[in-house]
């Protein structure tokens, strides 16, 4: 599957409740009634939190302020992609949609990009969301390689070396669910993003874990998940540069899956 991660910023003149409100209880009802018509079989979106840990990460590693939530689409393959945006009704249910983000998305300090999934502790059946009601909270940890290496070697570095440390790391963790978004090469980045005007440059990708909110200070505060913080920051700081990349803890709103 290739799938579409929209990393938004509101605009100046609405607080993150609006923002969030228009986004769940607006944009996400209009998306989902153009979903067949754009071949969309997941679509999902994930609204920062007020969480003190937020701010915690930020002073430690130096990132960017959060953004205020993602949106993630999902289709089978760049084909269908390609054939949803050439149909006269994909290409008026993508229109209807760009009028509307005009409304609430500040595209100047967002971005967006393609990519695709790779794996890293998943559990069977993969049916865990960090939905309002739950306990559950996910991560959102996007990031930008380091000036002196490429894409590519920022990516092997992260899927080969930094995936299976934080996998050996999972236990200590209580890590639920862990999952690295890889931003890929595709024409249809810069098709997407030209709509919008000027835009911010896409991420590396971005990691999502999924843990219990109840489990997270409990581990934090035990000298075995401190070492495993510190592990994480060091080798992270081998592939990506803080100062450009963003962390923040999020709640999952599911629009449609198919």
């Amino acid at each position: 599957m290739i799938r579409l991660v929209y990393v938004v910023r509101r605009l100046p003149n609405m607080t993150r409740e609006e923002f969030q409100g228009y986004w769940r209880d607006k944009h996400g009802p209009l998306v989902s009634g153009y979903a067949s018509a754009m071949k969309i079989r997941r679509y999902i979106q994930s609204h920062t939190i007020d969480d003190p840990r937020n701010e915690m990460v930020r002073e430690q590693r130096g990132t960017l302020e959060a953004y205020d939530g993602v949106a993630d689409l999902w289709w089978d393959n760049e084909e269908v992609l390609a054939e949803a945006g050439l149909s006269d009704e994909g290409q008026q249910a993508s229109e209807a949609l760009l009028e509307d983000e005009k409304n609430f998305i500040d595209f100047s300090r967002s971005t967006m990009y393609f990519a695709t999934e790779v794996p890293q502790i998943n559990p069977t059946p993969e049916n865990i969301v960090a939905r309002e009601n739950s306990t559950i909270v996910k991560v959102c940890y996007f990031g930008a390689k380091r000036p002196d290496l490429t894409v590519e070697e920022a990516q092997f570095y992260w899927r080969h070396n930094h995936g299976p440390l934080i996998r050996s790391l999972g236990p200590i963790t209580r890590i639920k669910r862990y999952l690295q978004v890889h931003m890929i090469q595709t024409p249809f980045n810069e098709t997407v993003r030209e709509r919008r005007g000027t835009m911010g440059e896409p991420f590396l990708g971005h990691a999502e874990l999924w843990l219990d909110r109840l489990e997270m200070d409990s581990v934090g505060n035990t000298p075995e998940g401190a070492r495993a913080r510190e592990l994480a920051a060091r080798d992270e700081a081998r592939f990506i540069d803080f100062k450009r990349s963003a962390w923040w803890l999020a709640k999952e709103h599911v629009f449609v899956d198919r």
